[in-house]
């Protein structure tokens, strides 16, 4: 199999079959990345082909001075901020002409059942710049400097910010439990509490 910078390269050079091996080697990580992002599986679904799209539309934009990885996760982060953006509006009219009594919708239910309780709360308090850089380096278990290059800051203000929100999270599992043991793990994609 082609490495993905030759599949990259045959693709600019008009070859349309070359995207398939760059799809099957990202279409997991990128569903899980969504799938947290989000926290729906169907939303996930959804999310992937879209990100393909314009990953495949966009190419010709893409420069071998960052890794592709970074470069797809970059699309994967800024479509995934644009559909929580929305949905925060469609939250806010639905609750405007919703009433009080009503029952959790299959989203709200899926979203229950992805994390554990007190991390899920920890998740809804973080902003989506900070639910984003858990999940990069928690759940993906990205370095530092993919991360940067990913929100296009610089390396030291992504350790900053890391340092900080997992501070954060971890008071807030706490809050949520009701204790004072809790440990957030961001090798081998672990968190422990």
């Amino acid at each position: 199999m082609d490495s993905i910078e030759e599949c990259v390269r045959r693709v600019k050079a008009g070859e349309v079959d070359g995207f398939e091996p760059i799809v099957e080697t990202y279409k997991k990580p990128i569903y899980i990345y969504c799938c947290r992002m989000l926290g729906c599986k169907q939303d996930a679904q959804d999310a992937v082909q879209d990100i393909f799209i314009k990953a495949f539309t966009k190419l010709h934009t893409y420069e071998v001075k960052v890794s592709f990885s970074s470069w797809l996760y970059k699309i994967a982060y800024h479509h995934c901020l644009n559909l929580l953006r929305k949905r925060q509006v469609r939250m806010r009219v639905s609750r405007l002409i919703r009433s009080t009594g009503h029952a959790d919708s299959v989203e709200q239910s899926l979203e229950r059942r992805w994390f554990s309780e007190p991390l899920e709360y920890a998740m809804t308090k973080l902003s989506v710049e900070e639910r984003n850089l858990l999940v990069l380096r928690v759940f993906e278990d990205k370095p530092f400097t993919e991360i940067a290059q990913i929100l296009d800051k610089n390396l030291s203000a992504v350790k900053k910010k890391y340092a900080r929100m997992k501070q954060k999270v971890i008071k807030l599992i706490q809050e949520k439990e009701g204790t004072g043991l809790c440990e957030i793990r961001d090798s081998r994609s672990k968190i422990e509490f």
